[in-house]
């Protein structure tokens, strides 16, 4: 039957009337796109030969139709069809008397677009290629065939450059002629061809392309345009290939250099060409190109301010006001040259000079002190698109000063943010003259450098306000601004008054309040939000704290409350605007409140009529929040029942970031505002309170205790609230306090939720305690209680009796003694408990206690903690005791230094002081148990070490130095893990003693001791993570030797026997998995001396290739450098393919456990979140390696589903 059809609708589509031919070919098109679609031998043919025809049709609309018919129809008929199909195309492209060409190179186009099957692409490719490559060297071919052929070979070969690899060298051969060719359009459409060839090409084969273009370039007499042709084929070579181009820059950098700089006066182009090869060198050689940074650093400076036909003689240093009226009429009338084109070398310079920005942090300072002058002056570039280049280099120069100096506060004079400062006034005074400019999209790019600025240096304009607001009036309240221009002004006022200190604004609050104030009631809503951004900032440093009446403010808050108000009471507005002008009216409310009593009956009901909107509600919620909290004490009478009462419901809410914002809000309005609120409201909150508690969510569990402490702390509740939490809330923190996973801001809230408890009305202490300590027993339906929970249920434990007062404290404390002294073995999980309860107790007070020992490990070692926390509470009595103790009983030597390991740790928290006879014994004990063979007893003793040294660092440090010469390598590695537990997050007295010694401790890396080593990576790791500063210093040193600790040694690979198989034990593998983590965190806070290109190959790619453990934290690493420095990962990403595409296409053996094919399913999550980070860096298409990966991740279901899920996390 569909023959049949089929066979009417072909006899139409050749029919004479044109409407008849352009509806049968729209019912064919139809036809061929439905899935159903079948035909056989004879039709297929007749078929490729009408549509063929149409393509040749005299009406446009049907060949245009009958080109849409070739997409579906590849699909749908067998291969032989296609491959003829392309031919007969071919041939009428090349044939100089055919005038359908253009058609059949959309046609052909078409055509491979849709091939996706390799065997039908070689088919394609057998017949096209010799085609192709004879139609564009043949003599006496027109230019416009050749350079169609031209423009359908680069489509082929983007597409299956890799399938022709056996033609490769003809094809090399046949493009590298057309380079000489007399047309300028041939030529620069054989630079894209071989470009699209060279990404498949073998390194033999690219290395002669290279040398013949580079021959081409040495050699004398060859016409200019030639030579720039050959220079653009150099830089689109590099940008097709990579890293893989780096062996060859040695032949051509200098070539290009010397082009640059020797080239005729006129020649811009060939300047312009040369820079925009070594900026893609710069992009995608990083590696390679080192050596020749600093030539092309000085070329790019040279040409950026190239200007041959231009003398800039406006005086520099000039008086700016005086000025304005004058350089507005000269940027008027400046000079203009239609013929000039040296701004196209401004340009590329600018550009190069950004590449060396990206792509080399470590040459910042460096750059600070050649470029960054530089740079600036050039911001009053006369052509306006390079000036936005000159302005996006500056922007660059900026943001890697943020990425490399991160977390460093330090400002010694060699420091990046050091050099910057000095820059500022030069900065300002050169951005305020754009400001002044006419030009629109000059004052748009002034404002991103300033807003740039002070984000990386936050507080660096304080002196320069003044100068700057004149600019930011004239952005906002010009008639000629573009609402851009007015949003960018905006984002900057913003960031400036968030970041330096009110005072420094107030001189000025007059000048930037009108235009920001008229910006809210602007109609494009973007101007509006921001402008409303802006009020909130303004507010703050209008008042910034509310006793101090340092500056009059008074004038202000009427003109800002009516602005914002009649915003907020306009309905017909975007959600931005609304949500803005929300939290904007809640700082305005908690901060003038007293000045606006009479307005607070008027605008607080809109503000609640705003919580019940359910697309406003969540920053209505969150403006109480900031209105209750103000120390004003708002007068909120008249809205308080009604709030209260929408914020009950809200805890019922699914949506989770409303929860959370309500239950902030309560605990604020409660504690402001509970003489207001009936002991009935309160019964109500408790009840929805504690359906929200539970482990799944601990942060809305650490909110609502603490909302329940505040409800119960209210000297006013009645005991029916204390019924109320007791039936409903405590039955939840009982179960909740056996959980494991309990820990931090909720345990703290737990532990002040029982102490309110106890200390709130008719709440038994006896009955409290007891149901704490039977939640601690295990039940025959859950089992055991997980250790974490004990700790808990001990924490908890002490906090109640110490709020229930002393009586109550010694009672519970003896009980607990007499459960230690009974000696059945059947309460074992009591007596667990119980040490617990007393090691909490007694750090909180002074206990008294006889000393244990038991067959149970949890006893030993709740025994030991319990120990050390008693201590805590009687030093002079405890420690002579543990000390002499762990000296003498060699069996509880483990147990007991982990007592003295509570004593030190609680110590070096408390910033309390040791005697010194106790330093003394106590160091003398620890250095004689350094070489102890258990690692458990080493570990300990280091991190005691560690600990006192944050104590007493004067006497550590050189004690601990000694040691690193030690004979013994078990001394050596404690010595090291020592020091790392001593370097804390916050600033410590022992930071300036041990800077001068660091290396001593950390260059143990090169140690011929696995253990060494390893504990020397491991400080290394914790110096980078917690004081990066102390380390910036030795990094060249270490790094080398931090690299090869990542490579695979066959020394520690050892093979042990077991009878019927044999096992491989890699002993370097713990190794090479803390060096690679330690990486990772250099890369946080030292990136700029981390030299990405030579990390990533061989030490990164090696990594990808090893065992589960290694290649976890090296997909982490890939993630980051692709962030970070995206043109260092890639000028590598092909060889990076291979490891990556192993893993995700990893099967798991047939009889492998569930634990090895969960760990299979994490290790190819983890590559896909990798590959998801690469795919996302712009340029990463030249690898056909990694597009063919993607392509494989797409085809398959399983891989497709996983990737997309981890995309949208």
């Amino acid at each position: 039957m569909a023959n049949l059809q089929l066979t009417g609708i072909l006899e139409k589509m050749t029919g004479k009337d044109k409407d008849y031919r352009y509806m049968a070919t729209s019912d064919l098109l139809n036809e061929l796109n439905k899935d159903g679609f079948k035909t056989d031998a004879d039709m297929e043919i007749k078929l490729t030969n009408i549509i063929l025809q149409q393509l040749d049709d005299v009406a446009g609309d049907v060949s245009g139709l009958a080109v849409k018919c070739l997409a579906p129809l590849v699909k749908k008929v067998t291969d032989a069809r296609v491959a003829e199909m392309t031919t007969k195309l071919c041939t009428k492209l090349l044939n100089p008397k055919d005038q359908h060409r253009d058609i059949a190179s959309i046609a052909l186009k078409t055509i491979i677009a849709e091939v996706a099957v390799p065997s039908l692409a070689q088919l394609i490719l057998n017949s096209l290629t010799p085609q192709l490559i004879s139609g564009i060297t043949s003599q006496g071919v027109t230019t416009e065939i050749k350079c169609e052929g031209l423009d359908i070979l680069c489509e082929v070969l983007h597409k299956f450059g890799s399938l022709i690899a056996a033609g490769h060298e003809t094809l090399l051969a046949a493009l590298l002629s057309q380079l000489n060719s007399v047309q300028a359009s041939v030529r620069k459409k054989t630079v894209s061809c071989v470009a699209a060839l060279a990404s498949s090409l073998s390194d033999d084969l690219l290395a002669k392309a290279t040398v013949e273009v580079v021959q081409k370039l040495r050699s004398k007499g060859v016409k200019p345009e030639i030579t720039r042709t050959n220079i653009q084929m150099i830089g689109s070579l590099s940008r097709a290939v990579g890293y893989r181009f780096g062996p060859h820059l040695g032949d051509t950098v200098p070539v290009l250099i010397n082009y640059c700089t020797s080239a005729s006066e006129n020649d811009e182009e060939l300047r312009e060409y040369s820079l925009q090869a070594l900026e893609s060198f710069l992009l995608r050689c990083p590696r390679d190109i080192s050596s020749y940074c600093d030539a092309i650093l000085r070329l790019a400076l040279e040409y950026l301010s190239y200007d041959p036909n231009f003398t800039d003689n406006m005086e520099e240093d000039t008086d700016d006001d005086t000025h304005e009226e004058e350089e507005d009429d000269e940027s008027a009338n400046e000079y203009t040259d239609d013929e000039d084109v040296s701004w196209k070398v401004r340009r590329a310079a600018a550009k190069c000079l950004a590449a060396l920005i990206v792509s080399r942090p470590e040459l910042l300072s460096k750059l600070y002190l050649e470029a960054c002058p530089k740079i600036i002056d050039r911001f009053k570039e006369r052509e306006e698109n390079v000036k936005m280049d000159v302005f996006n280099t500056f922007i660059e120069l900026l943001r890697q000063t943020g990425n490399v100096t991160k977390g460093q506060t330090d400002m010694d004079e060699s420091s990046a943010r050091w050099l910057l400062k000095q820059e500022v006034p030069k900065i300002v005074k050169s951005i305020n003259r754009q400001l002044r400019e006419k030009s629109i999209k000059t004052k748009v790019g002034a404002f991103s450098v300033l807003k740039e600025l002070v984000v990386v240096l936050p507080d660096c304009l304080a002196e320069h306000i003044g100068s700057l607001i004149p600019g930011i009036e004239k952005a906002l309240n010009d008639k000629s601004s573009t609402s851009n221009l007015k949003i960018e002004a905006l984002v900057f006022t913003r960031l400036v008054l968030a970041s330096h200190s009110p005072p420094v604004f107030h001189p000025y609050i007059k000048a930037l309040s009108s235009p920001v104030l008229s910006a809210v009631g602007e109609r494009y809503y973007k101007v509006t939000a921001e402008a409303l951004r802006v009020c909130g900032e303004l507010v703050r440093v209008l008042r910034p704290n509310i006793q101090d009446y340092g500056f009059d403010f008074q004038p202000y808050v009427h003109p800002i409350y009516k602005a914002i108000m009649s915003r907020l009471t306009n309905q017909d507005q975007d959600q931005e605007v609304k949500e803005c002008a929300i939290s904007c009216m809640g700082l305005v409310i908690s901060t003038f409140g007293d000045s606006l009593r009479a307005e607070l009956p008027a605008c607080l009901p809109v503000l609640v009529d705003r919580m019940g909107n359910e697309i406003t509600r969540l920053t209505a919620v969150k403006a109480f929040a900031v209105i209750a909290t103000s120390p004003l004490r708002i007068d909120l009478a008249c809205v308080l029942e009604h709030v209260i009462g929408e914020l009950t419901a809200f805890l019922r809410k699914a949506n989770r970031a409303l929860r959370q914002a309500t239950l902030g809000t309560l605990n604020s309005l409660v504690s402001a505002y509970g003489d207001l609120i009936g002991s009935s409201a309160y019964e109500v909150i408790i009840v929805e309170l504690s359906t929200l508690i539970s482990d799944s969510d601990l942060h809305m569990t650490a909110l609502a205790l603490e909302l329940c402490c505040t409800l119960m702390a209210d000297s006013r509740s009645s005991q029916s609230i204390g019924l109320a939490v007791r039936n409903k809330v405590l039955p939840q923190a009982l179960t909740l306090i056996k959980s494991s996973l309990l820990q931090g801001q909720a345990l703290l809230a737990l532990q002040n939720f029982f102490a309110a408890l106890v200390s709130s009305a008719n709440t038994s202490f006896d009955t409290l305690l007891d149901s704490l300590l039977s939640s601690a027993k295990p039940t025959p339906q859950s089992g055991g209680i997980a250790k974490q929970a004990l700790y808990s249920i001990a924490q908890c434990v002490a906090v109640l009796c110490l709020a229930a007062g002393d009586q109550k404290c010694s009672s519970t404390v003896r009980m607990l003694t007499e459960i230690l002294k009974d000696d059945s073995s059947s309460n074992s999980a009591k007596k667990h408990v119980a040490l617990l309860c007393l090691g909490e107790i007694g750090r909180r007070k002074d206990l008294i206690i006889e000393s244990f020992q038991s067959p149970f490990e949890e006893i030993k070692s709740a025994a030991s903690y319990a120990l050390g926390n008693i201590a805590v509470g009687n030093l002079s009595k405890y420690l002579p005791f543990i000390l002499d103790q762990i000296d003498n009983q060699q069996k509880k030597q483990y147990l007991l230094l982990h007592s003295l390991k509570e004593v030190i740790v609680r110590q070096s928290v408390d910033k309390a002081e040791f005697q010194d006879s106790s330093v003394e014994k106590i160091l003398k004990l620890l250095f004689n148990h350094c070489e102890s063979d258990e690692e458990g007893v080493r570990n300990v003793v280091a991190e005691c070490l560690g600990k006192i040294a944050l104590i007493e660092p004067a006497k550590l440090i050189p004690a601990l130095k000694v040691r690193t010469t030690s004979p013994a390598a078990f001394t050596r590695a404690t010595v090291v893990i020592a020091v790392k537990y001593s370097i804390v997050e916050r600033a410590e007295k022992i930071d300036e003693i041990i800077f001068p010694e660091i290396s001593s401790f950390l260059m143990l890396i090169k140690d011929n001791d696995r253990h060494v080593r390893r504990a020397a990576v491991l400080a290394l790791s914790t110096f980078a993570h917690n004081k990066p500063n102390l380390i910036k210093g030795i990094l060249p040193e270490l790094l080398p030797l931090l690299y090869d600790q990542t490579v695979v040694k066959k020394e520690l690979i050892r093979t042990v026997d077991l009878g019927p198989f044999k096992h491989i034990v890699d002993d370097g593998l713990e190794l090479r998995k803390a060096a690679f983590e330690c990486v990772d965190t250099l890369l946080d806070s030292c990136l700029d001396q981390v030299n990405p290109s030579s990390f990533i190959v061989p030490y990164l790619k090696s990594g990808l290739e090893d065992h589960y453990d290694v290649k976890m934290p090296c997909h982490l690493i890939l993630s980051k450098l692709a962030d970070k420095c995206p043109s260092a990962v890639l000028a590598v990403l092909d060889s990076l393919v291979d490891p990556l595409q192993k893993t995700i296409n990893f099967k798991p053996k047939q009889d492998a456990v569930k634990q090895e094919v969960d760990r299979n399913e994490d290790m190819i999550r983890s590559a896909l979140r990798a590959i998801a980070a690469l795919n996302r860096i712009s340029g990463g298409d030249c690898s056909l390696r990694f597009k063919n990966l993607m392509s494989e991740i797409g085809k398959s279901p399983t891989l497709s589903d996983k990737y997309y899920s981890i995309r949208n996390e």
